[in-house]
């Protein structure tokens, strides 16, 4: 991380301050970029690629209600294990400009130091040769991203072009995301909202959890009983935001966490094994990023989520 601000290639971003508290500068980064660790926006800050105002930032800069904060992301190290690995695809939906892909459980969206290889994005590189490049970074033509367990639709933008525009659904809402879950306990209502921002644990950094306004970033999921279980409750949920790890902290919060989260729900018998969490990502629905046709696109639930549902039903008579 050599150089000074905005010294060779990378990303600039242009934030703005909007809280009237005050709040160091590297915590407040930490909230509005949770998929950079604290450490690294430290290390941004320290290169000198951080301005308050026009000014060099430090770690510990005290920001004020309307500071303009100016942060030059240098390009990701390139990873010489990102290489193209023939792994099977359930392929949904696929034209010049996107591909839809049904994600399986334990299949990790893209590589980092602790998954090298047999992701989808390795698996991608060997599907669309042309992928490299798209959006500049190690994640080629993601557009949005499923947790490792979590399975079900994402798209994958096949173009800049595609890339910008599917990004720009996301952000203003166009896109329609459901998902599909069981939950321990019964809801005391048959629908509602949870608003709640989200950052990282205090204490577990491997975690995310409902904080403060001034420290994450807001987050807010509706939900729906689709079917009581005994003692657990299928539920329907849509996104407004995409944080991570957002309906599984959410629903830790209300306590009904998602059946076999091994981050947010404590240690439990399961009715079955399962691979991961019980969560599916069922229904996407975008305009086409050329044509601007809607489309609609969903993902049947996987053998393991359709047997615990049947399980749970026989239990519940």
């Amino acid at each position: 991380m050599s150089g000074g601000f905005g010294d060779g290639e990378g990303e600039l971003l242009t934030l703005t301050y909007p809280r009237p508290l005050p709040m160091r500068l590297d915590r407040w980064l930490v909230s509005q970029r949770p998929e950079q660790s604290r450490a690294r926006i430290q290390k941004f800050i320290d290169a000198g690629c951080v301005r308050v105002n026009g000014v060099t930032g430090r770690a510990k800069t005290p920001l004020r209600q309307g500071a303009v904060v100016e942060v030059w992301m240098p390009p990701p190290e390139p990873l010489p294990y990102l290489v193209p690995q023939d792994i099977p695809l359930d392929v949904l939906f696929e034209d010049a400009h996107l591909i839809v892909i049904n994600k399986p459980a334990g299949l990790t969206v893209h590589p980092a130091p602790g998954n090298k290889d047999g992701t989808l994005v390795n698996a991608l590189l060997h599907h669309c040769p042309d992928l490299p490049g798209i959006g500049g970074e190690l994640r080629p033509g993601i557009v949005h991203r499923l947790d490792k367990d979590t399975t079900g639709c994402i798209v994958i933008a096949k173009s800049q072009e595609a890339l910008v525009r599917l990004q720009v659904q996301i952000q203003k809402r166009f896109a329609s995301r459901e998902y599909l879950g069981v939950v321990h306990g019964q809801p005391g209502a048959e629908r509602g909202t949870i608003i709640g921002a989200i950052g990282r644990h205090p204490v577990d950094r491997k975690k995310y959890a409902v904080v403060s306004e001034e420290v994450g970033r807001h987050a807010r999921t509706h939900w729906q009983v689709v079917e009581r279980l005994g003692d657990h409750a299928l539920l329907r949920f849509q996104l407004d935001t995409g944080r991570t790890h957002q309906i599984r902290v959410h629903c830790a919060h209300i306590q009904h966490p998602i059946l076999g989260d091994p981050l947010y729900s404590r240690a439990r018998r399961l009715p079955i094994d399962l691979p991961g969490q019980a969560l599916h990502a069922t229904t996407l629905g975008l305009n086409h990023p050329i044509s601007g046709e809607r489309l609609t696109f969903q993902a049947p639930l996987p053998e393991t989520f359709a047997r615990l549902l049947a399980v749970l039903r026989k239990r519940a008579g």
